[in-house]
């Protein structure tokens, strides 16, 4: 694990789905329950660990999450043990209209998803006043497309199930 992580809301959402003490009947990607099993094992080992989680102060990153998960899922769970052992480091993305003024402005092009674009900014932010501070994230494979502009300005990924993401955004390549 690394000291800190922008944890994407798939990651989340996905182990979520397959918690084995309150599983969440939501729309999840992965599918495949074993492939959810992996990022619910990532994100059980990311609770337990040092590792820090990155917000935003002004919660849009919580926001996401919560709108997406119920207080009982397993992932707005882990973002509350964050919280109660003061495991949180808050950025300011210094919102702009449309965008954040702290993300580069070559990414905010590359980057077509704009609800990723608080996720690069966080990261962005994180690494540049934190230290390391990897993105990490299971079924949104629009991420590897973003890698080499991400990691040219010092934003790095760590896919929670690579061979599974990258494979399925190497499909959607193909099509």
């Amino acid at each position: 694990m690394k000291p800190r992580y922008v944890v994407d809301t798939n990651v989340l959402i996905a182990a979520s789905a397959v918690d084995p003490t309150h599983p969440t009947d939501i729309d999840a990607t992965p599918d495949d329950p074993a492939v959810r099993w992996r990022v619910w094992e990532w994100l059980d080992r990311f609770q337990a660990s040092d590792s820090r989680l990155v917000l935003d102060y002004g919660q849009e990153i919580q926001g996401e999450y919560r709108n997406k998960l119920g207080f009982n899922d397993f992932g707005i769970q882990v973002v509350m043990h964050k919280w109660d052992t003061v495991a949180v480091d808050l950025v300011d993305l210094e919102s702009a209209a449309g965008g954040y003024r702290v993300l580069p402005e070559a990414i905010s092009q590359a980057m077509h998803d704009l609800a990723d674009h608080k996720m690069a900014a966080a990261a962005y932010v994180a690494e540049n006043t934190l230290g390391t501070c990897p993105i990490a994230f299971a079924g949104d494979t629009d991420w590897h497309g973003w890698e080499d502009v991400l990691a040219d300005h010092g934003i790095f990924l760590e896919p929670v199930i690579e061979d599974w993401s990258r494979a399925k955004y190497l499909e959607k390549l193909a099509r």
